[in-house]
């Protein structure tokens, strides 16, 4: 599985979909750029959400709140003082780690060893602890008495665990004092908290409604790996949804549903997906769970979905002096809201449809490597090819493919053998290859060429649109 996701990083940066951050001057850990595909791949992603998100219900909004904001937000919502993480360094090697990561990694290895008795015990001392007030000394003490060593050194020579603040400081203007310190935003919920009222009044909204945001946040991470799933820069797809005090529980089982149904709808198969409880609830929490995926390197998060209670609209009021309360018409009731949360990682979201979609198939004695994307992910939706440079081809292969970018978006490529072509598309998820060859020029039929099935149907060039419009409609994943 590791292979796997080695050539999963390799495929992304030699396609084009995903470069290493200032790669010309050694790179920077935990920072990547998007390249042509991957900018491709990404924008898709994030209409497909907004659309399920905000166009297909009619009381939610969407809303492009600040990175930057007065840093009283981050007290009130208990980032300065609780945004915390547990952290460890192996004296051997000098490599910092989560202190509960390190612990869950124990566990997987009992798994795996078969010693699910000694896992269940280990992971409950694990919750036991994560959820006491002296939690970086328990989860020491965790450590020390499972013997637990440096994955990377072997050595067992810990520092004590301590907690690490996760984010990012600046300064406003050109003093450096401590008057002048705000933060990169290490959550896009925060920036819907504060314009609750402004978005309800100007968009005419009575609760229950949602404020959909897509933005950057930032996380000084201990641990930042494993390719884009674990980033310092990263992008989240949020939802938040304001609810009557005591009717959240229904709120959070509809929208835990449709947020599942959404990532399947993406072509994820359902095999890869999963239920996963929080052992440990954020302070802010009544009710949490995430949906996860199967990784080359484990299952792991994707989206998390949380009813808030009113913790944020409260510690607003409070920190704020400003009334967030909302008057319901309806009822003549006065009260602040409950908030159920949809919030999904767009970066991770990436990977997963890149781990998801590869395959290596065996096509007459040779590997063949294919991304299988949803079409409407793909960052190309048809290759066009003349099969050769002469006798009028390219020309008509052009008229062909100004068509088809009036809708879709389409790639030219003359340059080899047709074989080849139709490898090259295959790897980076291409579902239709159209081809112009010497039948064209006689009766204006071309093929095109599947890439699930590879298979190749002749049609006249005139349908081609219509055709792979209806092929993209009717497109379903494997099981």
């Amino acid at each position: 599985m590791a292979d796997l996701f080695e050539t999963i990083v390799s495929l992304s940066k030699r396609r084009g979909f995903i470069f290493q951050s200032s790669e010309i001057y050694g790179g920077l850990a935990a920072a990547y750029d998007y390249g042509p595909l991957g900018v491709e791949l990404k924008r898709r992603v994030r209409d497909r959400w907004w659309k399920a998100m905000v166009y297909s219900h009619d009381n939610i909004e969407g809303l492009d709140a600040s990175i930057l904001m007065h840093p009283t937000v981050w007290k009130a919502s208990g980032h300065v003082d609780a945004f915390n993480d547990p952290m460890i360094d192996d004296k051997a090697s000098k490599k910092r780690y989560r202190a509960d990561q390190l612990i869950e990694g124990h566990i997987a290895r009992l798994e795996k060893k078969k010693k699910t008795e000694e896992a269940t015990r280990v992971r409950a001392a694990m919750v036991d602890a994560l959820n006491t007030e002296k939690a970086p000394k328990a989860l020491y003490d965790l450590i020390m008495a499972e013997e637990i060593k440096s994955p990377d050194s072997g050595a067992f020579d810990w520092t004590d665990v301590r907690q690490f603040n996760l984010m990012f400081e600046t300064q406003l203007g050109a003093l450096a004092d401590g008057d002048n310190t705000i933060y990169l935003r290490p959550e896009t919920a925060q920036g819907i908290f504060v314009n609750f009222h402004n978005v309800r009044e100007t968009a005419r909204l009575q609760v229950p409604f949602g404020i959909a945001q897509i933005g950057k946040a930032f996380r000084n991470e201990i641990v930042a790996r494993q390719f884009i799933f674990r980033m310092r820069e990263f992008e989240q797809m949020e939802m938040q949804y304001f609810i009557k005090p005591g009717e959240q529980m229904e709120a959070y089982e509809a929208w835990s549903e449709k947020r599942l149904d959404w990532h399947l709808s993406n072509g994820i198969r359902s095999s890869k997906l999963r239920w996963h409880q929080h052992e440990k609830l954020a302070h802010y929490a009544d009710a949490a769970q995430d949906i996860q995926f199967e990784f080359p390197f484990g299952w792991n998060e994707i989206e998390g979905i949380h009813s808030r209670t009113d913790f944020d609209l409260s510690a607003h009021q409070e920190y704020a002096g400003k009334k967030m309360e909302y008057f319901d018409p309806q009822t003549q009731e006065r009260y602040i809201p409950y908030v159920v949360e949809t919030s999904v990682g767009l970066d991770r979201t990436i990977l997963m449809v890149l781990c998801d979609a590869y395959r290596e198939e065996e096509v007459e004695g040779e590997t063949r490597n294919v991304l299988k994307f949803h079409p409407d992910l793909a960052p190309y939706t048809t290759a066009i090819f003349p099969l050769v440079k002469k006798e009028g081809m390219p020309e008509k292969a052009h008229a062909i493919e100004a068509d088809l970018r009036n809708q879709f978006n389409v790639y030219y490529d003359e340059k080899g053998a047709v074989g080849r072509r139709y490898r090259r598309q295959d790897e980076i998820g291409t579902p239709f290859c159209v081809t112009v060859d010497g039948q064209t020029m006689e009766d204006n039929s071309v093929t095109v060429r599947d890439r699930d099935t590879m298979a190749q149907d002749r049609i006249p060039a005139e349908n081609v649109r219509s055709y792979i419009q209806d092929r993209v409609n009717a497109w379903t994943p494997e099981s």
